[in-house]
């Protein structure tokens, strides 16, 4: 008979062994999941987020010729800057559209 009662007990262990691991996997699934969720909200809103579309903020008007020339390089180069910013932008923006 204590053999029976042994294999109860083992068997009410081994169950509360399983609920508990169960339990501590299903919080690590449902945790992951809404971790990866949270990426993909953040990533669509960046994707989505207003932008500055010239840089005109950043340019400061100056009245000599050599800050002149300076400011029209740094104009020349927050174009080619803006350029690629929104050629990375398009390329994200199909990359979200095909998944």
């Amino acid at each position: 008979m204590s053999q029976y009662r042994e294999t109860g007990g083992t068997s009410l262990s081994s169950l509360v062994t399983g609920a508990v691991l169960g339990a501590a996997g299903l919080a690590w699934w449902l945790f992951s999941e809404a971790e990866r969720r949270q990426q993909a909200r953040k990533q669509r809103a960046m994707i989505y987020a207003p932008r500055m579309q010239d840089g005109s903020e950043a340019i400061e008007t100056s009245s000599s010729g050599n800050e002149n020339e300076s400011s029209e390089q740094l104009e020349e180069r927050v174009e080619q800057l803006n350029a690629a910013i929104a050629d990375v932008r398009k390329q994200l923006e199909e990359l979200g559209a095909r998944s």
